[in-house]
């Protein structure tokens, strides 16, 4: 290596640094995330540790390549000019520090979201502030930053060693074969790191998801390079109105649509309820944030960290294979008011421009008052343009409208937000839609000074993640939901409204992770934590007694269900069902959609689940039932594998096409929801009641 010029030779030694510190990265990725219930087999570990090394000489070497490029210009020569070989030190350092700090970022993300960071992180810089706030109170930031601070340092130390090192002893002159030589090897094995592969195609970042294994793709992705592929990606939904027109008379059977139109694919149907109350009960909606099945006494979790949310599935109906479509909140919200799943792949739609009209069964209930509470602002995710475009009448209530105090990033706490709530609605004389949004259960997980007798339970952490919990603070942050429920129920039962309505608990989205030893190998090995939540469906004055309805449904289906149940007539035109209507029980779906690249589309039967890429590439299916259900069964079932991957396609290219053509009737709707001249209520300042204490579980 001596008779290597200075500059090839520093480029060489600094790669092999690189790889060597990237290398350290991903044990320790792998180290810690690695799920402890279902370890990587051998082979596809050492393949995603080739991948991976194969990536990050791509990284490195694009970090040093304008060194090698302008480094011969004698200007910018490190190891012939004073101020070049600054100029690089400071460079290098830069680039370094900003790398590592990328690495801490994608390893905080990963921890949470179960995903490396990706373009759709971007969404958190339109409200930087509550993003900013949220990583600081989440985050060790102080820690974080001295030790990037630290890194630069070393940094910095290393390459001036290093380009002093290199600059020694500088080799006698090659001659000018000699250097033709040295130029054209460099470039050649340059090239070929940055290629990659000895195919006609380069290493892409869709090479590392080799393996069914989420966790096995993730190990191998560079998170950088990742990052800006997605953003390359781009994407966002679209239609093909040819897909759309070969489906839609399989689409409009199934949605039970009598009047078909193929030319205007017209989805739009009456829902005419099943059950007949006496008068127009009440609804209230709380979306659970976070809650995942497996986190509840409904799961069999030992821990019965929920007895609450337990004793009102017990006395109501609880839907136990309830899957939302996607993981993430505002998408959502997005589709349990609207009835599509948010299919954009790049972004969500409640932020898009032209989504952002959309036809809601919350309107059909007609002389309803109708509250939105949210204990942050509801201008997160430009949710506050879903809302009020399209939901007519509606009462906001967000921070500045309460009196108790803001605890953190995410607003005023559950426990008071549910207080806010009750007050509101002791005071309506008249039927009341009400949605109910809690935050609480997200980092930085803070549990309020005042919540009502709440006592935090110290827990072995290893015990913790064993049943489903990544740590103390996450396990009580579940608890004091389930509390603040049953806080809001006691209180709720002590009004006059409580016989007159009916109470639907759902959650927005499950959570990533090791789901706990409670939870079917299915669930574990599928990696349906993200999906599966409870759906509770609790009425005393309707629902006489508790039942357990086990067919699968799913989150489009919640508004025509309550619609329904409550005996209002409604107008449907998008992918939900009335989970209680018998014309529909012989066939029920559940849709699901991993959005990061490569996408992937699944579709839930009571019997198997079925996967593919959004293109329609590896289609794979598995089992619920049999002992192989992890083997990929489509080869056995050839029939059932065809009608899935059929079914799947269908729903997904209806759902893209209704994002856009799911635009409200407002002239019929202002005209009907609200009688004219009727009075609006403002929102008030709600003043904080003193707490229940000392309640039982339901």
């Amino acid at each position: 290596m001596e008779r290597i010029p200075s500059l090839p030779r520093f480029v060489a030694v600094a790669v092999i640094f690189s790889l060597a510190t990237f290398s350290m990265l991903r044990l320790g990725f792998w180290l810690y995330f690695d799920p402890a219930n279902n370890p990587v087999p051998l082979g596809e570990l050492l393949a995603a540790f080739y991948l991976g090394l194969k990536f990050d000489l791509r990284f490195a070497l694009a970090l040093l390549l304008p060194l090698l490029l302008l480094g011969e210009v004698s200007g910018l020569n490190p190891f012939r000019r004073r101020p070049a070989k600054t100029f690089w030190v400071v460079y290098l350092t830069v680039a370094g520090a900003a790398t590592l700090l990328f690495y801490m970022v994608d390893f905080g993300h990963y921890a949470y979201f179960g995903t490396r960071v990706d373009a759709t992180a971007l969404e958190g810089l339109r409200d930087w502030t509550a993003t900013a706030q949220m990583v600081w109170e989440s985050y060790p930031v102080v820690g974080g930053s001295l030790v990037a601070a630290a890194a630069a340092a070393l940094v910095a130390y290393l390459a001036h060693r290093l380009f002093l090192y290199c600059g020694r002893g500088e080799p006698p002159p090659l001659g000018w074969r000699g250097r033709a030589a040295v130029r054209t090897a460099t470039i050649l094995l340059v090239l070929a790191g940055l290629y990659g592969k000895l195919s006609y195609y380069p290493l892409r970042w869709s090479d590392a998801f080799f393996s069914e294994r989420t966790f096995v793709s993730q190990l191998a992705l560079h998170p950088v390079l990742y990052f800006t592929d997605t953003v390359r990606y781009g994407g966002g939904a679209t239609y093909d109105e040819d897909q759309v027109g070969v489906h839609y008379a399989e689409m409009a059977e199934w949605l039970g649509v009598a009047r078909t139109d193929k030319a205007g694919f017209d989805f739009r149907r009456t829902g005419d309820p099943v059950h007949k109350p006496a008068k127009p009960p009440n609804v209230v909606i709380v979306l659970l944030e976070s809650m995942a099945t497996h986190k509840t006494g409904l799961s069999g979790n030992p821990l019965r960290p929920t007895p609450h949310i337990d004793a009102l599935a017990r006395n109501g109906y609880y839907f136990s294979n309830f899957f939302v479509p996607l993981p993430n909140s505002a998408r959502s919200i997005f589709c349990a008011l609207t009835g599509i799943p948010d299919v954009e792949t790049h972004g969500t739609s409640s932020r898009n421009p032209r989504a952002v009209e959309q036809h809601s069964i919350v309107n059909c209930f007609l002389s309803y008052e109708k509250f939105y509470f949210l204990g942050g602002s509801v201008s997160w995710g430009n949710i506050r343009g879903l809302l009020t475009h399209n939901i007519s009448g509606l009462h906001i209530l967000e921070e500045g409208s309460y009196s108790a105090p803001r605890i953190d990033v995410w607003g005023i706490s559950d426990l008071d937000l549910f207080r806010a709530a009750d007050q509101v609605l002791r005071e309506q004389t008249g039927p009341f839609l009400a949605v109910i949004q809690t935050s609480g259960n997200h980092p930085p997980y803070t549990i309020p000074d005042d919540n009502a007798g709440f006592e935090f339970k110290d827990m072995d952490a290893e015990e913790l993640r064993r049943w489903g919990f990544s740590s103390v603070e996450h396990f009580n942050s579940c608890r004091f939901m389930d509390h603040s429920v049953g806080q809001f129920m006691q209180m709720a039962r002590e009004s006059d409204y409580f016989d007159d309505t009916i109470f639907v608990f759902f959650a927005d989205h499950g959570i990533a992770g090791f789901p706990g030893e409670h939870v079917s190998e299915a669930d574990t090995r599928f990696q349906l934590g993200l999906f599966r939540v409870p759906l509770i469906i609790y009425s005393p004055g309707m629902i006489p007694e508790g039942r357990v309805i086990e067919t699968v449904a799913s989150e489009p289906d919640v508004l025509p269900t309550l619609a329904s149940l409550a005996g209002q007539r409604y107008i449907n035109t998008t992918l939900g069902r009335d989970l209680l209507d018998p014309r529909f029980h012989s066939e029920r779906y559940a849709f699901i959609m991993r959005p990061n690249p490569p996408v992937q589309v699944g579709l839930i039967s009571d019997r198997f689940y079925f996967e593919m890429s959004a293109e329609g590439d590896r289609p794979r299916l598995k089992s619920f039932k049999e002992a192989a259900g992890g083997d990929n069964l489509v080869d056995r079932y050839p029939g059932i594998a065809a009608e899935m991957e059929r079914f799947a396609r269908a729903y997904l290219e209806t759902a893209r096409y209704m994002l856009f053509h799911n635009k409200p009737d407002r002239d019929r709707r202002d005209r009907l929801v609200r009688p004219r001249n009727s009075p609006r209520p403002q929102p008030p300042l709600v003043a904080a009641p003193e707490p229940v204490r000392g309640e039982e579980p339901l």
